[in-house]
């Protein structure tokens, strides 16, 4: 059994720990961190890695805590419009972002109120494209950081659109291994 936290487009390792055939639980009995990949993803960019967060509403946290199922994301910026034209921008002359766009596009047209379906529903957008099977669901009570699988900073190298100008950054979102790479994506993630 793995157990990871819910993530925004998580990054590549987060996929490579789900490819191993073992029953995946998304841990949504937590408190939410600020500042993770709970509500931050990153991405390559024209100059260098870029971090998209998605805007929390506070209003719900009760002493600063609010359990990750209950965390809702604030309808009160434009971090939508801005997030598609970061994605946009930045995969433009990616080799798959032409044939993709619109498997994602459409995350960004939508209103969403709880950040862990927002991620759910992305993930599985990933896991359809990539084409695996894990056998995957939200924990059914707190299980714990002692088992959860902390994604890490290592991956395999692939082709990135900017390597030329910082060199291979591993460990980014998935869409960037996603858009450059494809249907070979999958090779990356069991090397």
């Amino acid at each position: 059994m793995i157990v990871l936290p819910s993530a925004y487009l998580p990054p590549v390792s987060w996929f490579a720990s789900i490819v191993r055939g073992e029953p995946v639980f998304v841990e949504q009995y937590e408190n939410y961190q600020k500042q993770t990949i709970r509500n931050r993803c990153t991405i390559d960019s024209p100059n260098g890695s870029l971090h998209l967060s998605i805007p929390i509403d506070r209003s719900t946290f009760v002493g600063g805590k609010c359990l990750m199922k209950d965390v809702k994301i604030s309808a009160h910026t434009d971090w939508q419009r801005q997030h598609w034209y970061a994605i946009e921008t930045t995969y433009f002359n990616s080799p798959f972002f032409e044939y993709l766009q619109d498997d994602f596009r459409p995350f960004y047209e939508r209103d969403w109120t709880f950040l862990i379906d927002f991620n759910e529903a992305l993930i599985y957008k990933c896991i359809e494209l990539l084409d695996i099977q894990p056998t995957i669901g939200r924990t059914k009570e707190f299980l714990g950081t002692d088992y959860a699988v902390q994604p890490t900073s290592s991956s395999n190298p692939y082709y990135q659109v900017f390597q030329h100008k910082h060199g291979f950054i591993p460990d980014l979102s998935i869409i960037d291994l996603i858009f450059n790479m494809g249907n070979e994506s999958i090779l990356a993630l069991t090397r």
